[in-house]
């Protein structure tokens, strides 16, 4: 972790925040719960992966961290049908609408963060 900049204590943070997700994703129902565990997963593999790669670590560090965000997505995607989150579905335009203006969204961050890096190298 003092590789890529972060304090020691944030393996604490994430560490502690898995374990309530995991159980969330192996107990049944709460499936409102487990769409939120699954996000969670996501957001940790792939900043772990965007972490590296900003660092300037070499590729094969990068891997590991995009193949576990690869096997959330697919189990999420794969889950079977009771274990999903039940919902109306949203007219066609709708669903266009929530699809672009989340990437909308994360695009701006993504610009934003890249803006916003210190010109400084990263800490070895």
């Amino acid at each position: 972790m003092t590789q890529l900049g972060y304090p020691l204590y944030v393996n604490y943070i994430i560490g502690v925040w898995k374990l309530p997700g995991a159980v969330a994703l192996l107990v049944p129902r709460f499936e409102r719960l487990k769409e939120w565990a699954y996000a969670g997963a996501v957001f940790n593999f792939s900043g772990a992966a965007a972490s590296h790669l900003l660092a300037g670590d070499r590729p094969s560090r990068v891997v590991a961290p995009l193949m576990l965000t690869a096997m959330v997505l697919a189990s999420w995607a794969l889950r079977p049908p009771g274990r999903r989150l039940v919902s109306a579905r949203p007219p066609a335009r709708l669903r266009t609408v929530a699809w672009i203006v989340p990437l909308v969204v994360v695009g701006v961050f993504v610009v934003f963060g890249l803006l916003t890096l210190p010109k400084a190298p990263p800490p070895r």
